[in-house]
């Protein structure tokens, strides 16, 4: 179901053709990291710490370096350190340790053999001395004075004072706006608690994996899973001290990403074992490295008190946020601090995060990454009102709702945005208006992520047949090969399926940021439909040069010129092409831009649960989805990312964890005991496509990867307090924690 807002009528842009690398996929022809095998090639293993914190005192490869099939051995010994202030110094650290480890799984060593058994073998046998040092897993333990310390260099930035001793806060960013005392003060009703959520993974099914090979020329070739090949390009470089002109990366099909694969940890070692060996190097991560060692998602301690009117007016809000990092600080808490209060208007407000660092993976983005967290605790504690003043909690969130040229919490005035409609949308939709099933409960929740534009660059040539090719520089992970096709096809006015999208890789297009903050179908498809623009001017050019007029006199519409007098008969771009060679040579169109104005993006979800009262099991039974797309380019691709979001939401909410022992040591790292929902967890999830075009992008794009995964998990916790009487604030909602929830008869809080 689409509900559109003033959109124009399109003949391509909205529809829903087969996407162009479907077949592949499907019949298993599509090329992935792990399937490349070339000439010679050798594998690569990693050792890693079996520790969570400690010294390395020695490392012995001597034994390893005897064995059979071995060609190459690293150690952190082997890479050079950046300076202090380059950003990418903590990414080269925690690929490869260098004095300590800091988490379990935390690369100390890696071989490349001939076969994958010797290269694990061999690195097995590298003898590394540890000095065991304290370890912190816990948020608040972390922050405490006299807490093990990750890093002697860590001095807590955005502190009103300059600190004079080192500290596992990073940072500490502060939002603030109005008189938050007065507001507290003139609220009818206060609500507040404490919401805690652990680290969780992406779960994407293909592990990393890459190939690399390094020439006697000292220039090397990745194949490589990865949501950016120019980041892979720029962090292998900053790793190994290379020009970036060393290195050229081509994109392999990525299995999922999710955030998870917007950075890198093979790469470098990878480029390294092959210039050592002399022989191209394969590494593919095991499901058990994926979790030990790839970032998952922050865990999170926030503590937030609303302060409302009795007519449900959001006055006063405050809002302490503590997110996790890993082993090296991140941006993580300024990102929640972002989007705690944005799906509301509160006039006086303090938001202040505070960046930790635990002896865990490193964190890594998780589609709107931090945002889940806050709406958690916020949009729990607006059902709280909402129940408390008896007012519908659709209502409640209508009346505290922001619109175009209000302010947003973290600065600037909101733009054309579709929170409102959405909103109503859930409200008139036919599951909102009918009544929960007996014993069934209820929740609704909204969520936000900002969406992000940066630098894009794309190609359109035109083929001698009329065809064309549109080479971009931005991953496919979730059909936007598709969408540029059908910008393209709107632009030039040729069938979709003359179309032939391509991601090249960085030696073929411009350079090109990562696929993330739901930027492909915004910022390249705004520089495909810059490159088609310049293409059609070039067009009518050679019209009129095989008309003999004056280029004023050709207009292009619906795939063909067409002279304004009517003195010629219309030519197809076919007809243009055919003649490209004695009409001035090729053509072709390059655009590359910084692309602004991403519009942000909300969503609003409704849904059912039944709760097992002898078990605590939570079942969800239906499940509703608003969303604004701006323009739903491929409709098809947008209901999946909204379906998407809320399948990875709902597993968020009721089963996903990290499970540590009192050692550092990861519980559960493989799918058999981290459980991701599967089909038969599920209902359909129902989706409503809401349309308010974006007025910064030709067809009115705003992202729509992120923000359906925000809102699931408050409203879960939402329905079960409806079934079940208990407000739960720590997730996951799993059966024994909503057992004893139950079983105790109000939760923390109801």
């Amino acid at each position: 179901m689409t509900i559109t807002e003033q959109r124009p009528s399109y003949r391509y842009v909205g529809t829903r053709p087969v996407r162009h690398d479907g077949l592949d996929k499907v019949v298993g022809k599509a090329r992935y990291a792990a399937d490349l095998v070339l000439p010679g090639m050798l594998y690569g293993h990693i050792l890693r710490s079996p520790h969570a914190h400690a010294r390395i005192v020695a490392i012995d490869t001597s034994a390893a370096e005897a064995m059979p099939g071995v060609r190459a051995i690293i150690t952190g010994a082997d890479f050079g350190d950046l300076p202090a202030d380059d950003p990418e110094r903590n990414m080269t650290l925690n690929l490869m340790a260098r004095d300590k480890v800091l988490y379990e799984g935390h690369a100390v060593a890696a071989v490349a053999a001939a076969t994958r058994r010797q290269a694990k073998d061999a690195a097995e046998a590298i003898a590394v001395t540890y000095e065991v040092l304290p370890h912190t897993l816990d948020i608040l333990a972390a922050m405490e004075p006299g807490a093990p310390l990750l890093h002697e260099d860590i001095f807590t930035t955005g502190l009103d004072s300059e600190p004079t001793e080192p500290s596992n806060v990073a940072n500490r960013t502060c939002y603030e706006r109005g008189d938050i005392e007065k507001g507290f003060a003139e609220s009818d009703i206060v609500v507040e608690g404490e919401f805690v959520t652990k680290p969780i993974h992406q779960g994407y099914i293909e592990p990393h994996a890459c190939v690399a090979d390094t020439g006697q020329d000292g220039k090397t070739v990745i194949w490589c899973s990865s949501q950016g090949h120019f980041r892979v390009r720029s962090q292998t470089a900053a790793m190994l001290g290379w020009d970036t002109s060393r290195i050229k990366v081509i994109p392999a099909e990525i299995g999922g990403g999710f955030g998870g694969k917007t950075t890198i940890y093979l790469e470098p070692l990878a480029v390294e074992l092959s210039a050592r060996s002399g022989r191209p190097v394969k590494m593919v991560m095991s499901r058990d490295e994926v979790f030990r060692a790839t970032g998952p998602t922050p865990g999170s301690v926030i503590r937030v008190k609303l302060g409302a009117t009795g007519d449900g007016r959001i006055i006063a809000a405050k809002a302490w946020l503590a997110y996790e990092s890993g082993a090296f600080p991140g941006v993580w808490a300024m990102l929640g601090c972002m989007c705690v209060v944005a799906p509301y208007n509160v006039e006086n407000f303090v938001i202040e995060g505070y960046e930790v660092v635990v002896n865990k993976p490193v964190n890594a983005a998780y589609r709107a990454p931090s945002a889940p967290m806050a709406a958690f605790a916020t949009d729990t504690l607006v059902d709280e009102i909402a129940q408390r003043l008896d007012i519908d909690p659709i209502d409640l969130r209508l009346l505290n709702c922001p619109s175009a040229g209000d302010q947003a919490p973290y600065g600037p005035k909101w733009p054309l945005i579709g929170l409102r409609e959405c909103l109503e949308a859930i409200r008139d939709s036919e599951h909102y208006r009918s009544e929960p099933a007996p014993g069934h409960g209820r929740g609704v929740a909204s969520g936000f992520w900002f969406n992000i534009g940066e630098a894009s660059s794309a190609t359109v040539n035109l083929n001698e047949n009329g065809t064309a090719t549109v080479v971009t520089g931005s991953p496919d992970i979730g059909g936007s090969r598709a969408s540029m096709a059908l910008m393209a096809a709107e632009e030039l006015g040729i069938d979709v399926h003359a179309i032939q999208p391509v991601v090249g890789d960085t030696e073929v297009v411009g350079f090109t940021d990562v696929t993330e903050g739901s930027r492909a179908t915004f910022a390249t498809g705004m520089a495909v439909v810059e490159a088609c623009r310049d293409l059609k001017g070039q067009l009518r050019g050679r019209a009129a040069r095989m008309w003999e007029c004056e280029v004023d006199d050709v207009e292009w519409a619906d795939g063909q010129a067409t002279h304004s007098g009517g003195e010629h008969e219309p030519l197809a771009l076919a007809d243009i092409t055919a003649e490209a060679g004695r009409t001035g040579g090729p053509l072709g169109a390059t655009a590359s831009l910084n692309a602004r104005g991403a519009g942000p993006a909300f969503s609003v979800q409704v849904v059912d649960v039944s709760v097992d009262e002898e078990t605590g099991r939570v079942t969800v039974e239906r499940y509703t989805t608003a969303q604004d797309a701006g323009t739903a380019i491929h409709p098809d691709y947008v209901e999946g990312q909204m379906q998407g979001g809320v399948v990875q939401g709902i597993g968020w909410a009721l089963n996903e964890e990290y499970i540590h022992d009192a050692d550092g040591i990861m519980e559960n790292p493989g799918f058999l005991d981290y459980r991701i929902p599967v089909a038969s967890d599920l209902p359909m999830i129902e989706t409503i496509i809401v349309e308010v075009p974006n007025p910064n992008h030709p067809y009115g794009v705003r992202g729509v990867g992120e923000v359906g995964i925000v809102p699931p998990l408050p409203a879960l916790a939402n329905a079960v307090y409806d079934a079940t009487g208990s407000r739960i604030r720590e997730l996951p909602l799993s059966p024994p924690r909503v057992l004893e929830a139950i079983m105790s008869g109000n939760g923390d809080g109801g």
